[in-house]
């Protein structure tokens, strides 16, 4: 199994981190996000077993 470590590395990343923690993006922003890869998108649909509510109802995806 492989997997990624996310996180900050040092303190000033962490506190860089943290100053970001309070951002609200809005519905443009998200959208344009949405618009890169739809929310939904099978990027590896044979691997797919299952799918989470929140893929199946777009209500659930901003709350």
């Amino acid at each position: 199994m492989t997997s990624a470590l996310i996180g900050p590395r040092t303190p000033d990343h962490l506190t860089a981190q943290l100053a970001a923690a309070g951002t609200v993006l809005t519905a443009d922003v998200l959208d344009a996000i949405d618009a890169i890869v739809a929310p939904g998108t099978d990027l590896a649909p044979h691997e797919k077993h299952d799918t989470p509510p929140a893929l199946l109802d777009p209500s659930l995806r901003r709350r």
